[in-house]
């Protein structure tokens, strides 16, 4: 791929995600039936989380191939390592964690993630939007261009603050509400979420060393005297 390519896939993408940033939030506001789904905002929904991560990264990359044409490579060393720091620890696992997490839910019981309800207010390209289109615009940036990837421990480290931060405002917000967030929950035990959030980190995990084997897999040679630092 040409780096023009490159620039306009990330330009395309960004304006993708920008447009459903500022679109679904307002999806059925003022319908009762969708109290609960703007009641906390988007820090209670993973999947609008991860909508406004991409967003950001994608900002980034963009930032990145401009400035990399007015300036040159070597003076925005912080900006390339930021964009690749944020791809690697996050936007790619939590797009494919989003993706596999949801679409296993659904075809399971999508009682427990989406009820048929959710139908009447957004449209399937819009469920598509949140939850498919994700991992195949990671998975293109994966192959568009090489990315560093930090140490296994700060990866790790990093993707790990960030679910125990999602984790812990799942606690607060039923605590204070006695509603979950996901209907899944509720159909658990103590036991049982206690399972869930735990196999949830070990599919993050998962999902990181998926991104890191794809990473090397299509650029081993590129990203190898980085890799030699680990």
């Amino acid at each position: 791929m040409t780096k023009t390519t490159t620039c306009v896939y990330h330009f395309l993408v960004l304006n993708w995600y920008i447009f459903l940033n500022c679109y679904i939030p307002h999806i059925g506001r003022d319908e009762e039936k969708l109290k609960e789904f703007h009641d906390g905002g988007r820090s209670k929904y993973l999947t609008l989380l991860n909508l406004l991560l991409q967003a950001i990264f994608f900002g980034v990359a963009c930032l990145d191939d401009v400035l990399k044409r007015i300036i040159g490579r070597k003076n925005i060393k912080f900006i390339t390592s930021f964009r690749d720091l944020l791809f690697t620890t996050l936007a790619f696992p939590m797009s494919a964690f989003v993706f596999l997490v949801f679409w296993s839910l659904f075809y399971y019981d999508r009682s427990l993630v989406y009820p048929k309800g959710l139908d009447d207010y957004f449209p399937a390209w819009v469920n598509h939007a949140m939850h498919t289109s994700i991992l195949p615009f990671s998975l293109v940036e994966t192959i568009l261009r090489p990315h560093h990837y930090p140490s296994k421990k700060l990866g790790l480290a990093l993707l790990s603050i960030c679910n125990i931060a999602y984790i812990i405002r799942i606690l607060w917000r039923y605590s204070q509400t006695g509603n979950w967030v996901y209907p899944v929950f509720a159909s658990l035990n103590s036991l049982g979420i206690i399972i869930f959030f735990s196999v949830s980190f070990i599919l993050t995990f998962g999902t990181y060393l998926l991104g890191e084997k794809i990473n090397h897999w299509k650029w081993g040679a590129t990203v190898k005297p980085w890799m030699k630092k680990k």
